[in-house]
């Protein structure tokens, strides 16, 4: 692992990315690089410094990876709980990701296949985060970047991003959050669930509702990996987080997801309605209230492929309102 402010040639040499990151300045104006060698770099890492550019060596073989899931337990004798799991943590601007592989090495097939294995159902579940844009990202790009996981594999929670020629796998809520992303010409494969009739959601988004764009896929395939069910797998269902209110703690009426799929390829994995709902706390305590897709921001445009069926719990775009979602979701 080599890092450098110009070039990753000819740079030191660090035994952790940790450290490399560390060497970066502090109030950096212009990208600080590092070169992610070949190799399974096993460690949590914060990304806390702006312009901070990891380029891999080789995109399968430049590994970023650590074990975590919210039902586990974390070294500090602690439940993991999901905001603690991810493997690379994202938390100032400009930051960039080329040619590697970002991924949660928890295996959530496996565990959820074996008897008193985590669940989903339970909030110490088998969540386990790969990539996580947190408080203070903004103007992320990632390139070329496979980000692998099973359940809550991207967390795309705050700023803005683009994701160019990804490749993101997953089950469950796998892409989910509150920030705006581009995912452009990008590869979005579900896993197979055989414990539950449903494989899974793609996006679980919890957009606030003054921000106009929350995720949006720009001419991208989504694919299944085998197993995966004909019609199991559902677009995205609206998350919607609980906040604390002077009459107690509930579902926030101001998170009303948004994500868009634009000129995008469909598998037969898909579900023909498309979107579907999702429970949150409502005001009355009931933790079973429903979310409806329409009350949410869910559209698609000229989707293609065996997947591309009725999809009618969506709103159908028109050709210019496709192109101004495209458009306000670039950085």
């Amino acid at each position: 692992m080599a890092g450098a402010g110009k070039s990753p040639v000819a740079a030191p040499a660090y035994a952790k990315l940790s450290e490399a990151v560390a060497a970066a300045p502090a109030d950096g104006r212009k990208p600080f690089r590092i070169l992610v060698t070949r190799g399974a770099w096993d460690e949590q890492v914060v990304i806390d410094k702006p312009f901070v550019h990891l380029i891999g060596q080789d995109r399968r073989g430049s590994v970023i990876s650590h074990l975590a899931a919210s039902g586990l337990t974390a070294p500090d004798g602690k439940r993991w709980g999901t905001f603690r799991t991810p493997t690379l943590f994202v938390r100032a601007p400009d930051f960039a990701a080329s040619n590697l592989t970002i991924q949660n090495a928890f295996d959530g097939l496996a565990e959820m296949s074996k008897p008193g294995g985590l669940h989903s159902h339970d909030g110490a579940g088998p969540q386990a985060v790969a990539l996580m844009l947190d408080k203070g990202s903004d103007r992320a790009r990632l390139t070329k970047v496979d980000i692998l996981g099973y359940q809550d594999t991207l967390f795309p929670d705050a700023g803005g991003a683009v994701f160019d020629r990804c490749l993101v796998t997953g089950s469950y809520d796998f892409i989910f959050g509150a920030g705006r992303a581009l995912f452009r010409d990008c590869e979005i494969r579900s896993r197979p669930r055989p414990v539950d009739p449903i494989d899974g959601y793609i996006v679980a988004p919890s957009t606030p509702i003054d921000q106009v764009v929350g995720f949006v896929f720009h001419r991208c395939r989504l694919t299944k990996e085998a197993g995966t069910k004909p019609g199991s797998v559902y677009l995205g269902r609206p998350w919607r987080p609980s906040s604390q209110f002077a009459d107690g703690r509930y579902g926030d009426p101001r998170y009303v997801g948004m994500s868009a799929f634009i000129d995008c390829w469909l598998d037969d994995h898909i579900a023909p309605a498309g979107w579907t709902e999702m429970w949150y706390t409502g005001k009355d305590g009931n933790p079973r209230t429903m979310l409806q897709p329409e009350s949410a921001r869910f559209s698609q445009f000229h989707p293609t492929g065996p997947g591309a069926g009725p999809l009618n719990r969506g709103r159908w775009l028109s050709a210019q309102e496709a192109r101004a979602l495209v458009s306000a979701a670039a950085l």
